[in-house]
């Protein structure tokens, strides 16, 4: 008897859907992009119990004629491909042919859909992947499907989900990033009890990132200006391909200020020819722009969108297609990479006080009214940590706050501040607010300085501090040294109010940025030291010694081997000690074999930079007369990047004029 046989035809089906159709959210995924592949301008979609029951996506696009409607249910149907050919050119969100039947599959399944140039449209009927019933229906132009009782006939996959609350924020998450991507479509999703979104098309993407996340988001991203670059620039003759001269990619979208820090990336988006997606290399190229800025486990938000010619990327890598894989990854990779710096460093914001513990709570609780649920309702960049761990490591980013439901969001904690004096900031979430697009320049913009109504507030405050704006750099040219606390911080003032800077690493910042320059320019020299230091490495220190032994002779180091594992020193980079040389030597062969072997020339420059000028820095319980201080927060203004030192610690902060007068009650 032969032990291989052909699998029935509803088996295949079912094991087919399992692909495609891992959640409620991934029913929703697929329909929506249906809908935005059909050219429809608006999107509706309504679920109950978090989508198990019934999920149902309308949409105004082109509709489909009656014989259309029911071949879409056979298995890879499309009308996106006709050759094989199409595959290294595809333009559309869907194109496998997949979706419809494996949803159709493990689900009750209703079609209403009608083209235009039909005068009645069509309804079909499945359950569990059988053919119920067609016939005609009065439908208007487009097409609406209606999924119910996901997963009714496979029981097993049902008991996999999860709770009603992390399904619908799965599934709010999901049509979010798409009203993000597509910004002159109208998106709706509302559940019976709620309009959890109502997006109306807007002219530009900052006017989206308003509208969605509210006030207080707008106000921690950074805008990247748009940039564009030939990818033939970046490849050699040898590797040239048909069609490179005319290839171009194209980076825009926000970042996050460097003191907007997450525990996790799930605050980071990244569309590729606005299709989202999860990519390593993108991550790693954000990662590797926030180098030296952030600290270790801190993560960026970012809203990050790539567009580049469809014949540069395959998005056939993935049955869901949320991965792909582009052609000249290394372009890609860098031209993201220096776009996100350039960002930061045009904007080179300067952190202010930590929020306190009674704003937030304030602010959290008036951010989860009902109000935020509707339209224009506000909403935090940052995904709440109940969801992030419900949605796992394999799942997309993480859904905003403001549209989980308010059980969820009432569980949340809050940090609170020892003492009675507490200093007001930004909050953690934005109050819910009523879009008004008149003054939507003037949110994303500075605005000017504007007079008091109060008679007791003699100075006038700019309402970029009220909205929350940051100061930029040039802010510490100005400031004025009053003195040291625990002779490790010094206290400066200005007309913006109260600044505490850390002297070590100010100038940690200042000594970092200096030694990059001086590597880069081929201009580092080194001290040399009374009595060569023999040292005695490990084992695998002894490895990464003999790899990176030139680049640290090339940053002011000379050391040799003497031995299976000694090794002597006879020059350090300047401003070390010979009593701290061994420490460096060792905190920088440490530092490589954490990050990797195959660790890039410049992040091993920037590694050693850091470790140097962290071990060259004024240190902390250490006095400083004025000049000194005067000195330092000159030089400190001068750097590419004031906000941090190189290891992501904050460099100064600022308690605002505002805030002091909030903290007298004068406001």
């Amino acid at each position: 008897m032969s032990r291989i046989r052909i699998l029935p035809e509803n088996v295949a089906n079912k094991i087919a859907a399992g692909e495609v159709v891992e959640r409620p959210a991934s029913v929703v995924k697929e329909l929506v992009e249906n809908s935005l592949d059909a050219g429809a301008k608006s999107v509706r979609v309504e679920v109950e119990s978090g989508g198990k029951r019934l999920i149902r996506v309308t949409d105004d696009g082109s509709g489909m004629p009656h014989d259309d409607a029911l071949l879409a249910f056979e298995r890879h149907a499309t009308s996106k491909l006709r050759t094989a050919d199409d595959l290294l050119s595809i333009a559309t969100l869907g194109f496998r042919g997949e979706a419809l039947p494996s949803i159709a599959a493990v689900s009750r399944l209703t079609l209403e859909t009608r083209a235009a140039e039909e005068e009645q449209g069509t309804r079909i009927e499945f359950a569990g992947g059988k053919l119920t019933g067609v016939k005609p229906a009065g439908a208007p132009v487009g097409t609406a499907i209606s999924i119910a009782d996901l997963f009714y006939c496979v029981p097993a996959r049902r008991k996999f989900l999860k709770s009603e609350t992390t399904e619908l924020g799965h599934i709010a998450s999901l049509v979010t990033h798409y009203a993000l991507a597509h910004p002159d479509k109208h998106f709706v999703l509302k559940t019976p009890t709620q309009e959890i979104l109502n997006a109306t098309p807007v002219e530009t993407m900052a006017e989206r990132l308003y509208q969605v996340f509210g006030r207080q988001a707008a106000a921690e991203m950074v805008e990247m200006q748009p940039a564009e670059a030939p990818i033939r620039a970046a490849i050699t003759e040898p590797e040239m391909e048909a069609g490179d001269e005319a290839s171009r990619i194209r980076v825009s979208g926000f970042v996050s200020r460097p003191e907007v820090q997450r525990t996790n990336r799930n605050g980071i988006y990244i569309f590729v020819n606005r299709r989202l997606i999860r990519d390593r290399l993108v991550l790693h190229a954000i990662g590797e722009a926030y180098r030296n800025i952030l600290p270790a486990g801190a993560f960026a938000a970012v809203l990050l969108f790539i567009d580049l010619p469809c014949q540069e990327v395959d998005v056939n890598v993935h049955p869901a297609k949320v991965e792909v894989r582009f052609r000249h990854s290394q372009v890609v990779h860098d031209f993201v990479r220096d776009s996100i710096r350039m960002a930061l460093a045009n904007a080179r914001p300067v952190p202010s006080f930590p929020a306190s513990a009674a704003a937030s709570a304030a602010t959290a609780g008036a951010g989860v009214s009902s109000s935020a649920m509707g339209a224009g309702g506000a909403a935090s960049f940052s995904p709440s940590v109940a969801e992030n761990d419900a949605a796992g490591a394999g799942s997309l980013p993480g859904p905003p706050r403001a549209i989980i439901p308010n059980e969820v969001l009432s569980r949340a904690s809050v940090d609170t501040l020892p003492g009675e004096f507490e200093l007001t900031g930004a909050p953690e979430r934005p109050i819910p607010q009523r879009l008004n697009f008149e003054t939507m320049e003037e949110i994303i913009l500075p605005r000017g300085v504007v007079a008091s109504a109060d008679a007791c507030r003699e100075p006038a405050v700019s309402e970029s501090e009220s909205a929350g704006a940051l100061p930029g750099p040039e802010s510490i040219g100005d400031l004025k040294p009053l003195g040291q606390i625990s002779a490790s911080y010094i206290v400066a003032v200005n007309g913006q109010g109260l600044w505490i800077i850390d002297q070590h690493v100010a100038h940690e910042r200042v000594l970092f940025e200096k030694h990059l320059a001086a590597r880069r320019a081929g201009e580092m020299g080194g001290q040399r030291l009374l009595m060569p230091i023999v040292v005695e490495l490990a084992p695998h220190q002894i490895v990464i010694f003999e790899q990176i032994e030139e680049e640290l002779r090339a940053n002011g180091f000379e050391a040799e081997l003497i031995g299976p594992r000694a090794v002597a020193i006879g020059a350090a980079p300047a401003g070390i000690a010979s009593g701290n040389a061994e420490k460096l030597l060792a905190e920088i062969l440490d530092g490589v074999a954490r990050d990797s072997q195959a660790i890039s020339l410049e992040s091993l420059q920037a590694r050693i930079a850091a470790s140097t000028a962290c071990q060259a820095a004024i240190k902390v319980n250490m006095p400083l007369d004025q000049t000194k201080m005067e000195w330092l927060l000159a030089e400190l203004a001068k750097t590419e990047y004031p906000m941090s030192c190189p290891h992501g610690r904050p460099v100064v902060l600022r308690y605002s004029v505002r805030e002091i007068e909030r903290a007298f009650k004068r406001i």
